[in-house]
This record gives C-alpha cells, sequence and structure tokens, in this order.
C-alpha cells in the first residue's frame, strides 16, 4: 500500500486561532476556559466553556460564504485554509479529482438549528425559515464548502462518530491515500457546540464540570477530584498527502500516519466499558495496522475528559496493554488546557502528537495535583510542565457517545 504523510496544518483552538499559537500556548500550559460569553449562561449548572478568542469571520471569510454556513462550517473552513497554506500546495498544477476533503463534525450546526427553531416558534402568523437552514445545518457542509473554495473534486464527506469524528476522518483519509484513490486529502474536524440547547443538554446529562468559580482549573484529568468535562469549541485540518508526490514536489512533512484502527464497546449509550475492552482492541489493531508493538509508543495523547468513569477505564485500557509501569510511554491529556471538542478534538490532538514528534516536546497536563490513587504508580501522566523528550511514535485516543473508539498512530518519517 502507498504511504500517507502529513505536510500541513491548521488549528483554530481555545488557546490559539493558528498552530503555531496553539503550539506555543500547548507546551506552556495555558488553559482557555471561562465564563461564556456566546449567551447568558446564569440558568444553567456549568457556565464556562473553552471558547475561540478574538475570532472575526470577516477577517477571514468572504461575506458570502458567512451568510451561507453555520460557525462550525467556518472554523472547518480557516482551519483548512491554514493547513493548505502550510502545505504548499498549488492546486492549479493538480487534477482536480486527485484530491479530496473527509472532514467530520459531530453536531454540525448547531447554533443555525436553535436560531431558526426559535424564530419560527417566536414568528407568529408569519413564521419562516432561511433558504439557507438546512445547508447550514447539515453536518457534510464543511467538507463541501472546502472543496467548493479550491475546486477539490476527489472524494468528499463527512464522518460523524461523536468524539471519535476527527480520528475517524483521519483513518479514512488514511486508507485512501494507501489504496490509491486520492493523492492529497484534507481532513480533520470542527465543531461549534457552545449554543443554550449544547450546553444545557450536557448539564442535563450531569457530565460537565460545575467548577463555575475557577473555570481555568475545571478540567483536571485522572486527579482525584475531577467532576466533569468542559466543552470548547474550533477545528483542526491536517493535509495528508501520498508520500512519492509530497516528496517529488520538496514538500516539508511533519510526520507519517502508520496505523489507525477502529472499534464498538457494544456496552452503553454514554459510558465507556468500564474494563476499557473495546479501547484495548482499537488500540492493538491501529499497533497491528501500522507494525508497531506497545513498546515502540513515546507519546500517549489520552481521551481524558476529565470525568470520574471515563478517564478510568482508558487507564485501565492502557495498562492492559503497556502495562502498569510502562517506562517508556508518557501520557498528556491535552483536553485539560483546550477543553473537549468534541467531534474536532481528534483534530488538534493529531496536530499536538504530530507537533510532539517534530519538536521533541510532550505537553502537559494541568490542573491535575493528585492523581487517582486506583492508578498504578508506574504509569507515567506529565503533570504540570510540559517535558522535552524525543517522540518517534505518538498515538492519539478517542472515545465517543455511542460506544465508538477511534485511534490514530504517527511516527516520525523514516
Amino acid at each position: 500500500m502507498k504511504r500517507a504523510v502529513i505536510t500541513g496544518l491548521g488549528a483554530l483552538t481555545p488557546i490559539g486561532n493558528n498552530t503555531a499559537t496553539f503550539w506555543e500556548q500547548l507546551s506552556a500550559g495555558k488553559s482557555g476556559a471561562a465564563t461564556i460569553t456566546k449567551f447568558d449562561p446564569s440558568r444553567f449548572r456549568t457556565q464556562f466553556a473553552g471558547e475561540i478568542k478574538s475570532f472575526n469571520a470577516q477577517e477571514l471569510l468572504d461575506k458570502g460564504d458567512i451568510r451561507k454556513s453555520d460557525p462550525f462550517t467556518q472554523y472547518a473552513m480557516v482551519a483548512a485554509d491554514e493547513a493548505i497554506k502550510d502545505s504548499g500546495l498549488d492546486f492549479s498544477s493538480m487534477d482536480p479529482f486527485d484530491t479530496g476533503v473527509i472532514f467530520g463534525s459531530g453536531q454540525g450546526g448547531m447554533q443555525t438549528f436553535e436560531e431558526q427553531v426559535k424564530e419560527y416558534t417566536q414568528g407568529g402568523f408569519n413564521p419562516r425559515f432561511s433558504p439557507y437552514f438546512v445547508p447550514k445545518l447539515i453536518a457534510n457542509m464543511a467538507a463541501g464548502m472546502i472543496s467548493i473554495k479550491y475546486g477539490l473534486m476527489g472524494i468528499n464527506y463527512t464522518t460523524v462518530s461523536a468524539c471519535s469524528t476527527s480520528n475517524t476522518a483521519i483513518m479514512d483519509a488514511l486508507n485512501y491515500i494507501r489504496l490509491g484513490k486520492a493523492k492529497v486529502i484534507i481532513t480533520g474536524g470542527a465543531e461549534a457546540p457552545i449554543t443554550e440547547a449544547s450546553v444545557g443538554g450536557f448539564c442535563a446529562m450531569k457530565a460537565m464540570s460545575t467548577r463555575n468559580d475557577d473555570p481555568a482549573t475545571a478540567s483536571r484529568p485522572f486527579d482525584v477530584e475531577r467532576d466533569g468535562f468542559v466543552m470548547g469549541e474550533g477545528a483542526g485540518a491536517l493535509v495528508l498527502e501520498e508520500y512519492e508526490h509530497a516528496k517529488a514536489r520538496g514538500a516539508h512533512i511533519y510526520a507519517e500516519v502508520v496505523g489507525a484502527s477502529m472499534t464498538a464497546d457494544a456496552y452503553h449509550m454514554t459510558a465507556t466499558h468500564p474494563e476499557g475492552l473495546g479501547a484495548l482492541r482499537a488500540m492493538q489493531l491501529a499497533l497491528d495496522d501500522a507494525g508497531l508493538n506497545a513498546e515502540q509508543v513515546d507519546y500517549l495523547n489520552a481521551h481524558a475528559t476529565s470525568t470520574p468513569v471515563g478517564d478510568l477505564s482508558e487507564i485501565a485500557a492502557i495498562t492492559k496493554l503497556f502495562g502498569s509501569d510502562p517506562s517508556h510511554l508518557h501520557i498528556s491529556a491535552t483536553k485539560s488546557m483546550t477543553g473537549h471538542l468534541l467531534g474536532a478534538a481528534g483534530a488538534i490532538e493529531a496536530i499536538a502528537c504530530i507537533l510532539s514528534i517534530k519538536y521533541g516536546v510532550v505537553p502537559p497536563t494541568i490542573n491535575t495535583t493528585t492523581l487517582d490513587p486506583t492508578i498504578p504508580a508506574g504509569v507515567q501522566i506529565i503533570t504540570g510542565q510540559a517535558i522535552e523528550k524525543k517522540v518517534k511514535v505518538a498515538m492519539s485516543n478517542t472515545f465517543g457517545f455511542g460506544g465508538h473508539n477511534g485511534i490514530v498512530v504517527f511516527r516520525e518519517v523514516v
């Protein structure tokens, strides 16, 4: 099979509106959580989230595209534009059918849905819907709009697997390139979930932290006092390119995507399997796909959302695969800084893995001061500050409602 490498990155996150700033803030251990400003959150149990800061779509996108698109699509287009520019690709010199877009979103146009339903129910005798209601709402529109902007006529669709959405997209992009079905695929995920209905829904599930007095310290994965996740918004984009194609044009190559896998817990709608059986199998299959063994993984970006049950089920899976004292493996949970971007989480965490390989730095898990005592002492979770370490192989874990487990493995190019 052909090889797939990463030649471009784009990030729009609560801790940085481009890849460089995102990595700088991630490495420095900065939190992006603060009181919600998009609406009055005072009625909800959780009143904070990881919002994008100083984002002005009018400075980055055409007015027509803004009018026709939900924020999640706008986020996707901005991240994709950065990634494409970073790659140095010249699409005018390529067959347009050689480049595709596989871009995920877990919720799609939630803000559009809320606004239009409110307008309809409050419309009196003349209720109306915008002609853009459906195009703005549907989750595949991010992939569609990216392809339209750049004239990309290859494979084009959207993945939806809750919080595993982006890793599903990356996995599919990898496999299409391996099979020779595309030379380039723009992939990743976008989410704009900080809305009244979305926040209200997760509050009703009691899934989010209620540390309203100190949002910056609310996400504390693996900590004994963790009380739920912190919602985030944004997008991550990666340019996956067939290796020989990238090498022939002298592209800068960040890393190679060498393995990926998905399994299902088949256990519960929203809870992970307590023994981590699905996660364990997915991690093992991803390593098998990569032709690697567990001892070769240097860094694991954990899904670790800071929920009481979810964190421990992931640790159970990790210790079954890597052992309870894996001296070679360092783990961190970057959601402690970005919050949980739902369908976009895997994309920005993939970028964290890729840049850990590039720069030899493992970003920290912040806010975690006292590890849950049930976690084996030999499991090396990086807390407080980033560490310098040669990273040859990095693994990204994502798990989603419905029991979806998505794992992607990255390696330095050899």
